[in-house]
């Protein structure tokens, strides 16, 4: 699909607010990943959020806009925002105000535009959680080269914390990164065997679940279970005891179900 790209040239008011002078519009030009990012824009001023729309959506953005600080929370709440455009000077909640309440839910990166440009407004805005701040009159472009810092920074900041996600703590300082399938007892290689390795995130992956020595052995060793094979099971399981419990011979991560097998609590 394209997009209609718009080219700003901005005059300013006594305000210090920049007004379009003219639009040229090129359909040749898009940035798909842009597309996909939604950019809230908060002042009570409808003309400033509108020249801000044109101006975000002209590099692709999607924008939603609000009033105030009260309407900004709420949208924040239901929309799934990436980035958030804050005037601090608002009736019935401020930017400051707004942007305090949106840190205790959300840390979507918010960029204040503002007339104010003592340090001290600097100072108050920054402590109560905005990430960067713009002083009227700006260009068009440093707007957007702000944007897109603040954009860039939170999505490998999202991407670190879904990375993360995939690594689990649990009991006895074991802390466990289920996609790499690496385990670590209080920060360190605890020296896991590769069939003890492969046992632990089996047995993790089945949790709850009593599994035989027999389920274990065809699962871990790919092959047919034999008489000996519970005997292989539980060497490697004691191993297991050994280097990730805190005593051994009362296993808090994995649990012997007497003649049934074992079980990942």
């Amino acid at each position: 699909m394209e997009a209609l790209v718009l080219e700003v040239a901005i005059c300013y008011n006594d305000n210090g607010f920049g007004w379009p002078k003219s639009l040229f519009y090129n359909k040749a030009e898009i940035d798909l990943d842009n597309e996909k990012i939604k950019v809230l824009v908060v002042d009570d001023e409808a003309e400033i959020r509108k020249i801000i729309r044109l101006l975000l959506q002209s590099k692709g953005y999607q924008v939603i806009e609000a009033a105030n600080g009260v309407a900004a929370l709420n949208l924040v709440k239901s929309e799934d925002v990436d980035l958030i455009i804050m005037d601090i000077m608002m009736p019935h909640m401020s930017g400051v105000e707004a942007t305090s309440a949106i840190r205790e839910i959300s840390m979507v990166p918010i960029l204040f535009l503002t007339a104010k440009s003592l340090d001290r407004d600097k100072e108050i805005a920054y402590r109560s959680g905005g990430d960067d701040y713009l002083v009227k009159p700006f260009s068009s472009t440093e707007l957007i080269l702000k944007v897109e810092s603040l954009l860039r920074r939170y999505m490998i900041y999202r991407g670190k914390v879904e990375i993360c996600a995939s690594v689990e703590q649990l009991p006895c300082g074991v802390e466990v990164d289920m996609d790499k399938k690496i385990v670590r007892k209080n920060g360190e290689n605890p020296g896991l065997r590769d069939k003890e390795n492969e046992i632990f995130f089996y047995l993790l992956e089945h949790r709850g679940e009593v599994l035989s020595p027999d389920q274990i052995y065809e699962a871990v060793w790919d092959e047919q279970a034999l008489p000996s094979s519970a005997n292989n099971v539980m060497v490697n399981m004691l191993g297991i005891r050994k280097k990730l419990e805190d005593d051994p011979s009362a296993p808090q991560l994995i649990k012997t179900v007497w003649g049934k097998g074992y079980r990942f609590e």
